[in-house]
């Protein structure tokens, strides 16, 4: 409190001096102006802004409502407090509509405005706070932070930009790994529903007889365990954007469903009779071919039109090998601010190794190998010897069973086969860093699917070397 300034407006001087005396001895620093016009001379002078003012409703030469009105305008963030010795319901509606805090009557109680001004400075924080986060959000989400310089990453740079104003539904393509879930954070932060909530939905990972509860909420009693009424992701994200990760793992049955949604614009909750009306963008995602799901039978053509209003491919990182350097070095400089190390750079013989890496898991496999190797490297500089032992590999890995021949003596072909998919599943994990709907992604199965085969193979992720 110790820093906060305070600017007391009034005509009185015995007035002006009580609340000099009180705010000084508790910490404030304070000003004192004897008339509207030249309180508002004051803010208009003043560096940094006043957090409070206080101010007499009437006085000559500029009242409380000039003041009010004068304050938010220069200073918009400073909180204005109004008090009058002419107390009526008209003058207090006036000056909270015009924006102050808070309305005191004279004579007033030490205490009331000691609480007052204690609520504005925890009011003028709580501001601050918001913006300040808001501020690193936009930062952190503006397209131009996802890297790269190459012609393929600026074709998205470019749709991004175009796309992010409009409501219009987005669905992006590309490998696991490739960051489409930054592009779709992209798309909203630089749109207009900025300050409204971004939900993701990753459709794998969530239990089939779960989904239609967490997309859309239920009412209680609607079915076993549902004790209260649940609100949606759906209805959490109104006004702002529903990310719909790796939609191709939805049942038909619920593709029907988030069909409605999309074309009423509304949801009903599992058990529910009432419509609720939903203002929501969607972006969604998919590694799998949508079209070809649509002509397997796996995927609703109806759906698909209506997500595919626009389309955007991410391209995987070893069609853009450009880019490698400039996010092998920022990750570089995140890890080590991270892990409270000095590697500042990457030698040239260790970029050689990145470059020539395929990164079947795309941009997310270069992170996981820059974060394991700064834990490793003991210089200033990432190197060679810090790097997984598979980047310096000149041939590729031979896979279970790819130089066995079939002779007269016949071979165990399900053993076999155990063997390279158990060879496959240790392989994505470790790639993905132990995170088994990426590893599910890479793999091209379902959640429940790797969980069933991590299952029968008895491979556990804790006690693998990741």
């Amino acid at each position: 409190m110790g820093s906060a300034r305070v600017l007391i407006v009034d005509d009185e001087v015995s007035m002006r001096e009580f609340l000099e005396i009180l705010l000084i001895d508790q910490g404030y620093a304070v000003d004192s102006a004897n008339c509207g016009q030249r309180a508002v001379e004051m803010v208009g002078e003043a560096h940094p802004a006043y957090d409070i003012v206080v101010t007499d409703l009437k006085m000559p030469n500029g009242d409380g409502l000039l003041v009010l009105n004068e304050v938010k305008r220069i200073a918009p963030n400073t909180e204005v407090v109004v008090m009058t010795a002419f107390s009526t319901t008209e003058t207090a509606v006036e000056a909270m509509r015009a924006g102050a805090y808070d309305y005191l009557s004279k004579p007033f109680k030490v205490d009331e405005i000691t609480v007052v001004l204690e609520k504005c400075l925890e009011k003028r924080r709580l501001n601050q706070e918001n913006s300040r986060l808001r501020s690193e959000l936009l930062d952190k989400y503006q397209f131009g932070n996802i890297i790269g310089r190459s012609v393929a990453i600026r074709r998205v740079f470019d749709v991004i930009a175009q796309v992010a104003p409009v409501r219009t539904s987005v669905l992006l393509f590309g490998e696991t790994g490739t960051g489409k879930e930054l592009v779709a954070k992209a798309l909203h932060y630089n749109s207009p529903r900025r300050t409204a909530p971004f939900v993701v939905v990753n459709c794998g990972a969530i239990p089939e007889q779960l989904i239609e509860s967490e997309l859309f909420g239920h009412v209680r009693g609607s079915f076993t365990g549902a004790v209260a009424d649940k609100k949606g992701l759906f209805a959490q994200a109104d006004g702002g954007s529903v990310f719909l990760d790796e939609i191709g793992e939805l049942s038909l049955s619920l593709q029907v469903t988030l069909l409605r949604v999309l074309q009423e614009r509304s949801i009903k909750r599992v058990g529910g009779l009432r419509e609720e009306p939903v203002d929501v963008r969607i972006i969604a995602a998919t590694h799998r071919d949508l079209e070809e799901e649509v002509r397997e039978g796996r995927f609703r053509q109806d759906l698909f039109y209506r997500l595919n209003v626009i389309q955007l491919e991410i391209p995987p990182l070893r069609n853009r090998r450009e880019d490698i350097p400039y996010i092998a070095q920022h990750f570089v400089e995140k890890f080590s601010e991270e892990l409270a190390k000095k590697v500042r750079g990457i030698t040239p013989e260790a970029m050689d190794l990145l470059l020539a890496h395929d990164y079947p898991g795309n941009v997310r496999e270069l992170e996981n190998i820059v974060e394991r190797s700064v834990t490793f490297e003991r210089t200033d500089f990432l190197t060679v010897e810090s790097l997984p032992p598979q980047l310096s590999r000149t041939q590729q890995p031979v896979l279970p069973g790819s130089s066995i021949e079939l002779s007269d003596k016949g071979i165990e072909l399900e053993a076999l086969l155990a063997e390279t998919e158990r060879h496959y599943l240790v392989e994505a994990l470790r790639m993905t860093g132990g995170v088994r709907t990426e590893a599910a992604r890479l793999l091209g199965m379902s959640f429940r699917s790797i969980r069933y085969k991590l299952s029968k193979y008895g491979i556990d992720v804790e006690e693998l070397e990741l």
